[in-house]
């Protein structure tokens, strides 16, 4: 697919969770020709090829992240994503389903710094 290389680079590289619309808009940059469907469908199939994550937050439009191993801490509040590394629980869930885990995603909700901060100040 035409930037799917470019699209998968911006992902790994950013310190981010991007939504489609910040990608589209940091490609736009460099790709002034580049639409937002032509976005969506290279993050839907980066996604179904494992290359790249979607981390779904109720309330709020979908992230992209890169594949690699880790979680996630979610403000319920704002909605901000963290990383988190934690151990890996595939075995221990596995033994307790008694059958194979593909993967999962854990997300932790919590309040973030900056809304703790802004609850104190109200």
């Amino acid at each position: 697919m035409r930037y799917a290389n470019e699209i998968l680079e911006l992902i790994n590289t950013s310190h981010e969770h991007l939504t489609a619309e910040e990608i589209f808009l940091r490609m736009k940059e460099q790709y002034p020709g580049v639409v937002l469907a032509t976005i969506y469908n290279n993050l839907n199939h980066l996604h179904a090829e494992g290359k790249i994550r979607k981390v779904t937050v109720e309330g709020h439009p979908d992230r992209y992240d890169r594949a690699t191993r880790h979680d996630h801490l979610v403000c319920s509040k704002c909605g901000d994503l963290t990383d988190i590394i934690l151990d890996d629980f595939t075995e221990q869930l596995q033994s307790q389903i008694r059958d194979s885990i593909l993967s999962y995603d854990l997300q932790i909700r919590y309040i973030c710094p900056a809304c703790r901060k802004q609850t104190n100040q109200k």
